[in-house]
């Protein structure tokens, strides 16, 4: 599949000397949902920025669709829809008036139909003549949503496009987001909601201090790091485990009622086999067992710290 965006190594370093990104390359599948996680800090903004024309950067080479984002801004640019983290608009305006004023900026010409489209998707219709100023937070949000696909864009740059909102605001959104996906649109988000990521993505990227740290199948993440855990509740409490299973990846609970066996899903061996004979050899007892997949959170949660800790040992 193409790479309707592609960044070449990307490095910005403000002003103050803080370096915001490292050396970043990436492509972005055409008609793709592409998650991008970090933490506070990492440069998922900064990156999004710079590719949207909002922020220049030191370094590096980046086209949309073909376009390079800087020789050809103007081109690039009308890919692209954006929507930011802040909420910026006039309060003065009313919805429509707002909606309509976006799409014109791009140099399309008016279309009431998709205008109108776009408003009732996000449950906006009715308060098409509403003064920004009037609406609610989670109605604000949806008004950024709109004026970022009034100019039918082929991107879509969602960046932590749920935080701080309502369910059904979100659950409205991502319903769009997969109707958009199906007419071709390319999705890009940032999201704090990385349950999300893990329902939407096809691909996931993980950005920790400026550096892009991994880029994966969401599929083949999860089955290479998602390891699983099978959870055995027993028939009577243990104090604690029996010398000859301390080897074993084995955790009791607090409570001495469940054991914990975390297992390789990638490793042509389990040892569950093994495990079950050698608990039946110890006369240890179980009355119900039941899996569970590493998620997604705790796959990336792991990634940031190990990167933070090479980061640490090298700087020493």
């Amino acid at each position: 599949m193409s790479a309707i965006i592609s960044v070449q190594h990307l490095s910005k370093v403000y002003d103050s000397g803080f370096q915001a990104l490292r050396d970043v390359s990436l492509d972005i599948r055409r008609g793709e949902i592409f998650a991008l996680l970090g933490p506070n800090g990492a440069g998922k903004t900064t990156m999004i920025s710079i590719i949207c024309g909002i922020v220049n950067p030191s370094s590096g080479h980046i086209t949309a669709d073909g376009h390079d984002i800087i020789k050809d801004f103007r081109a690039a640019r009308s890919k692209i829809g954006l929507v930011p983290q802040e909420l910026c608009t006039d309060g003065f305006e009313s919805v429509l008036s707002t909606v309509n004023f976006s799409r014109g900026l791009f140099g399309r010409p008016p279309n009431k139909a998709y205008i109108e489209q776009i408003l009732r998707q996000l449950s906006l219709w009715d308060k098409r003549d509403s003064r920004i100023m009037e609406l609610s937070g989670g109605m604000k949000r949806r008004v950024m949503i709109a004026k970022a696909l009034s100019h039918e864009p082929e991107i879509l740059f969602l960046d932590e496009p749920t935080a701080g909102v309502d369910v059904e605001l979100r659950r409205d959104m991502w319903e769009m987001v997969r109707g958009l996906r199906e007419r071709g649109v390319t999705i890009i988000l940032t999201t704090h909601y990385i349950e999300e990521a893990e329902e939407m993505a096809d691909r996931i990227g993980v950005i920790s201090r400026g550096e892009l740290i991994l880029v994966e199948e969401k599929s083949a993440l999860m089955d290479k790091l998602g390891q699983k855990q099978l959870r055995l509740q027993l028939q009577k409490p243990l104090l604690e485990l029996p010398t000859e299973l301390q080897d074993y990846p084995l955790s009791l609970t607090d409570d001495g009622l469940e054991l914990i066996y975390h297992f390789d899903t990638q490793s042509e061996q389990t040892g569950i086999a093994d495990l079950f004979r050698r608990l039946d050899e110890h006369g240890i007892d179980y009355k119900d067992l039941r899996s569970k997949q590493r998620s997604l959170e705790e796959i990336f949660v792991s990634l940031v710290s190990e990167r933070a800790t090479a980061d640490t040992e090298a700087a020493e």
